[in-house]
């Protein structure tokens, strides 16, 4: 389980997160929604080690990243596309993460297979087109057969037939009992994503539940979003 609590984190004079907090847990998909600048991104990379908070903690199973003994088998992550050079074909890039973590390369084609890049893992990631390079970053997420997956903005960008991959692929990875949590500002694809949303809205979080409650009265998540976001102020960004 994913468990953030109380979280903030400020840059000099400006107020990126106030006291946030919220779960993902097991079995379910969390989507985690939000405009661009609102603190999904700031969020997700506190949880990942790659920032530090100004107070309060981001765990995964409760503990903080970097005291995960080897976090690739227990959390799974996919920001900012596939991260792999440009020149480096699909392969070579997973083949160097597995065996950074001392993980074999059996495990490399397995999981090529699993996103479906197997015909094209031959081929450098710079000729990749956006869904080919999401499907990358799936697979290196995928690699140590973590229970926990975070994915940053996974759908944006991505044709019809990428989305419905997606979609089809965080639903059975639920299923199996996984924690999923993925940010997204596309609330219409959120929506036909997710067990549980999250809001978050200028650093604070306004809106936590399952998508039943959030939604509400109002017809689609959309408008539930907006109708809990309007008026607020934007003193923190």
């Amino acid at each position: 389980m994913i468990t953030i609590h109380n979280l903030a984190k400020r840059r000099g004079t400006q107020e990126i997160l106030s006291g946030i907090s919220f779960k993902a847990r097991p079995g379910r998909v969390t989507g985690f929604l939000g405009p661009n600048g609102a603190g999904k991104s700031s969020t997700l990379r506190i949880l990942l080690g790659l920032d530090r908070a100004t107070s309060g903690n981001a765990l995964i199973d409760g503990k903080p990243f970097a005291e995960l003994h080897n976090p690739l088998t227990t959390i799974g992550a996919a920001l900012d596309g596939s991260g792999a050079h440009r020149m480096r074909t699909g392969r070579a890039h997973l083949r160097w993460m597995a065996h950074a973590a001392g993980l074999s390369r059996s495990r490399v084609e397995e999981v090529l297979d699993i996103v479906g890049l197997t015909n094209a893992a031959g081929k450098r990631v710079g000729k990749y087109s956006l869904g080919m390079g999401r499907r990358l970053g799936m697979a290196a997420a995928l690699l140590g057969d973590p229970k926990i997956l975070v994915l940053d903005e996974p759908i944006n960008g991505l044709d019809l037939e990428g989305i419905r991959w997606i979609r089809t692929f965080l639903r059975e990875r639920a299923a199996s009992g996984n924690t999923v949590l993925l940010s997204s500002h596309l609330m219409g694809e959120l929506a036909a994503t997710v067990d549980d949303v999250v809001i978050i809205h200028h650093g604070k979080i306004v809106a936590d539940g399952t998508l039943e409650e959030v939604i509400g009265n109002h017809s689609t998540l959309e408008e539930a979003f907006f109708a809990l976001t309007s008026g607020l102020a934007g003193d923190v960004v």
